[in-house]
């Protein structure tokens, strides 16, 4: 508690000391753009209403639009033209610093435009995915309590998402392994946007996607269409807003876990530049605290965009993030800890071109895009012998195109491509070393190999009155695995049963190449397939008021030819690839063990989601139940939990504003305990009680406050967030200590305090 008055106290003194410029209400702009959901062609003439007030505009011959004189505060904005659904933007902050961007895209319809206000488009459906997709906005992700303002994390709270860890956001999405998750990052596939990444997976414990420049995401948990591949059970969209166009602006900041500075602005009439560089301190926190490692990690992004006419424009990216655990071995106790700890050195960049020609009835997309990881694992023993060495990298070049096009009013097709070329280049090294189930493995491979990857896509969408279908079909290749080509068949349906409820089916086959790693871990494992899927979902939502919606959800999952270890004979790859892994894991999830294509598995389950938008009535929440069941079968045909299943998962979170300067929000998440191997008094497992215990159900409470403070030409955010209230640590897995011969219930600290502020210019 005393943590917590410290904390209170700190805000307080900012409070007292900027109270006496907060005499007068102050004003900013909102602008933004108004453009066909489909063709991306400007809307000239679109009505833009600021509820209730009396303030609005319509946008001219480019699309835009600005609103001036908006008192400071948060408002929902409404975008209507006649011919054209209606659609609203929630959370739209409007400050002294920066005008608030919104970016509106409308679709057209055949339904009158005083007909459709009933609804007024506060949820709006993502062309192509029918069901199992939620948006988040900039705002929406930002304020979420516990979330560190981290995009990855700000997805837990929706249904069908299991939080592994705490301290990490592993995506367990349905039933899913943590390597069946896709990034897209302003149209470049990205395998991992996280420091301290897992090689072959997708979780870690931090993103290093500025969310001060993400304009929003969508989240697909299932059913997507066939211009996403290479990926099992979900895609995350995130997308870049563009810099000021008005003059050089910036923001500084200091969050729970780093600090940094932003800077943005004009380049000329037809271009802007964002730019950020961020710092972790957790090293100076965690050497204060007398831990035996420090990671510590550093991020930059810069996106430029140019208009070249009114009908081509170009963007251009570039992200990097260093990441490095230094470590000290000064006492016994630092060296047994740090044996225990697989530590990883990363480095890490994404570059991209993409250039978009608007066309008639359509668009273009042409996406040129490099990722590099360069990865520096390690883990020694208590006499800092090295028992396991990574050194690796995974560089890969892309080039995408996708057309979009609009036959009639009623048909839409997508035809796309792709290709990738991947450098891989591995060091691995692993001295004779006995697993806890009693297994010997050994490794020292050096191997540097080309993949290529090549996918072809069309998918075709017809409305036939209140019925809209979509069906697609997809062309993978990838030449390091033994059958190169697969084929993926899907559909989706949507039933308007009326004007505010919608029936919703999807089926199809999805398929996932083997993690890099793991071809290079083992020569043996070049022999395997394509991972499979397939997907049967059904749901129905339904507007309970033109700001509320509720749906239930149901789904089925397939799964085939999943990788399974030849030598561990329980072990399907579906249940590695969370936490930090190591000795305690016995590096299962790099593939070290000859793997072969015969695991299998299904996932099922049923969600409710309940979202209230922000609107005339100042809260929002959302409320999100989730029952999942998944079992995996390996080689020896048991069927058995997954290592991630966790069978209830309930969300609560909310919040309310009180007026332009003060927020509150908060956040209740309870989740059943997952499966676990148990130890027996000599610290082995026994392989024929794999998975079989678990651990309790975990649960929490976050709590934030958010304080705003409008001065001239800057804004000022404080805030005050603390994890678990009521101080219940989180429970994990537990382990044994083989210097003490006592099984530990490791876990996570208790109730955790942070403070946040950040000013912008």
């Amino acid at each position: 508690m005393r943590q917590i008055s410290s904390v209170l106290l700190i805000l307080l003194l900012i409070h007292q000391g900027v109270l006496s410029a907060q005499d007068a209400r102050r004003t900013g702009a909102i602008t933004g753009t108004v453009v066909n959901a489909l063709t991306r062609e400007p809307l000239v003439g679109t009505n833009i209403i600021i509820l209730d007030t009396m303030l609005g505009a319509a946008t001219n011959s480019d699309g835009r639009f600005t609103i001036e004189n908006v008192p400071v505060g948060t408002y929902v904005l409404r975008a209507s033209m006649i011919g054209f659904s209606t659609a609203v933007r929630t959370d739209v902050v409007v400050s002294t610093a920066r005008p608030a961007e919104v970016q509106f895209t409308l679709s057209e319809t055949d339904v009158k435009i005083d007909e459709v206000t009933i609804t007024a488009g506060f949820f709006q459906k993502i062309p192509g995915a029918a069901l199992s997709t939620q948006t988040q906005s900039n705002e929406e992700i930002r304020r979420l309590p516990g979330g560190f303002e981290d995009v990855v994390r700000a997805i837990s709270i929706l249904p069908g998402v299991a939080q592994v860890q705490a301290g990490r956001n592993d995506l367990i999405v349905r039933g899913g392994a943590p390597s069946e998750n896709l990034f897209i990052v302003e149209g470049i596939e990205v395998p991992n946007i996280n420091h301290f990444g897992t090689q072959g997976a997708t979780g870690g414990p931090q993103s290093f996607i500025n969310l001060d420049f993400i304009s929003g995401t969508s989240f697909s948990t299932g059913g997507f269409g066939v211009q996403y591949g290479d990926r099992l059970s979900s895609v995350l969209q995130i997308d870049l807003r563009d810099g000021r166009n008005d003059r050089i602006g910036g923001k500084g900041t200091v969050s729970a876990s780093q600090f940094g500075l932003n800077l943005e602005g004009p380049l000329n009439d037809n271009g802007n530049f964002i730019f950020s560089a961020r710092r972790s301190y957790l090293d100076f926190i965690f050497r204060a605290a007398g831990f035996g490692f420090v990671p510590e990690y550093w991020d930059f992004l810069a996106k430029v965009n140019y208009r070249v006419s009114n009908n081509n424009r170009i963007s251009i990216l570039g992200i990097t993030a260093l990441n490095n655990v230094r470590q000290f071995n000064d006492t016994d106790e630092q060296r047994f800890d740090n044996s225990r700890i697989l530590y990883s050195n990363q480095d890490q960049f994404i570059g991209g071109i993409s250039w978009q020609r608007l066309i008639p009835s359509g668009f273009l997309t042409v996406t040129l895009g490099q990722t590099f990881v360069d990865y520096a694992y390690r883990q020694n023993d208590i006499y800092l012998e090295p028992v396991f060495r990574n050194n690796s990298y995974e560089l890969e070049s892309s080039l995408r195109a996708d057309l979009v096009l609009q036959l009639d009013r009623k048909t839409e097709i997508n035809i796309g491509t792709q290709g990738r070329v991947a450098r891989i280049n591995s060091d691995l090294f692993l001295r004779s070393f006995e697993t806890n189930f009693g297994d010997e493995l050994s490794l020292d491979r050096i191997i540097s190999t080309t993949g290529y990857k090549g996918a072809v896509y069309a998918q075709l969408s017809r409305r036939f009155g209140d019925l809209n279908i979509t069906g697609g079909i997809r062309m993978d290749y990838f030449n390091l695995i033994d059958t190169p080509t697969a084929f993926s068949p899907r559909m989706s349906t949507t039933y308007s049963v009326s004007e505010k409820t919608d029936l919703n089916t999807a089926i199809g086959r999805y398929y996932q190449a083997p993690s890099y790693i793991w071809l290079a871990a083992n020569p043996v494992n070049r022999n395997l397939q394509y991972i499979g899927v397939d997907q049967f979902l059904l749901g129905i939502e339904h507007l309970l008021r033109e700001d509320t919606k509720i749906s239930l959800e149901g789904y089925y999952k397939n799964y085939f030819d999943y990788p399974a270890s030849l030598s561990r004979q329980f072990l399907v790859m579906a249940n590695t690839g969370a936490g930090f892994g190591g000795v305690e894991e016995g590096f299962a999830s790099f593939g070290i063990d000859p793997l072969v294509s015969e695991g299998s598995g299904r996932a099922y389950g049923v969600e409710i989601f309940l979202q209230k938008k922000l609107s005339e009535l100042p809260f929002y929440g959302t409320t999100s139940i989730s029952y999942n069941n998944a079992e995996y079968t390996a080689l020896d045909g048991e069927s058995r939990p997954g290592a991630f299943d966790q069978r209830w998962i309930l969300n609560l979170g909310g919040g309310y504003i009180f007026n332009e300067k003060w927020e509150f929000s908060t956040r209740f998440r309870f989740a059943t305990g997952r499966p676990y191997t148990p130890f027996d008094s000599f610290g082995t497992q026994d392989p024929s009680q794999y998975n079989s215990v678990r651990i309790p159900a975990n649960h929490s409470l976050d709590l934030r406050i958010d304080r705003r403070w409008s001065f001239n030409t800057w804004f000022l955010i404080t805030y005050i967030d603390i994890q678990n209230i009521y101080n219940r640590p989180f429970v994990d897995v537990p382990r044994f200590n083989r210097r003490t011969g006592e099984i530990e219930q490791s876990g996570s600290i208790g109730i955790l305090p942070s403070i946040g502020i950040s000013a912008e210019f």
